[in-house]
């Protein structure tokens, strides 16, 4: 870890305190850290460097929309290796809303979630990415864990 000294108006540094106070964290240092993550993801994401990634993908739509069901089965199947798994919920009479767990490149992944949004019948949609591997550093293997 590395010590640095950093400058900001007294402003910036009130709404720093004020968020580190809103988020519960125990100090500046663990904020800014966080924070910085935040804005780095959130700048690879706007230029198509995200990596890879894991993702939630949230939308509403109306279920009675035509065709739209047929159309959304259509997408998953062609981008089969992005989806792992997919929640299904009965909002009311005309919404239904899904949650659908992604995994694989940040432009694939934003491109596919931008194809589901701009369906018409969906109502409402975000796309939510987490970096799986931080650029330039590899994750560690460890033997007492395993996934299939």
């Amino acid at each position: 870890m590395q010590r640095i000294t950093i400058t900001l108006d007294d402003d910036l540094m009130d709404d720093l305190d004020r968020m580190i106070d809103e988020h519960g964290y125990q100090n500046r240092s663990e904020a800014i850290r966080d924070f910085t993550r935040a804005g780095m993801q959130q700048a690879a994401q706007q230029t198509g460097k995200s990596g890879s990634c894991v993702a939630a993908l949230v939308y509403v739509y109306d279920h009675a929309s035509r065709d739209l069901s047929r159309r959304l089965v259509q997408n998953y199947h062609g981008h089969h290796d992005l989806s792992m798994a997919t929640l299904h919920v009965h909002l009311d009479d005309d919404n239904c809303m899904e949650v659908t767990a992604l995994k694989g490149s940040g432009a694939e992944l934003q491109h596919f979630a931008d194809h589901i949004i701009a369906e018409r019948g969906v109502r409402y949609g975000r796309l939510v990415m987490i970096p799986t591997e931080p650029e330039g550093k590899k994750t560690r293997k460890r033997a007492d864990h395993r996934h299939s």
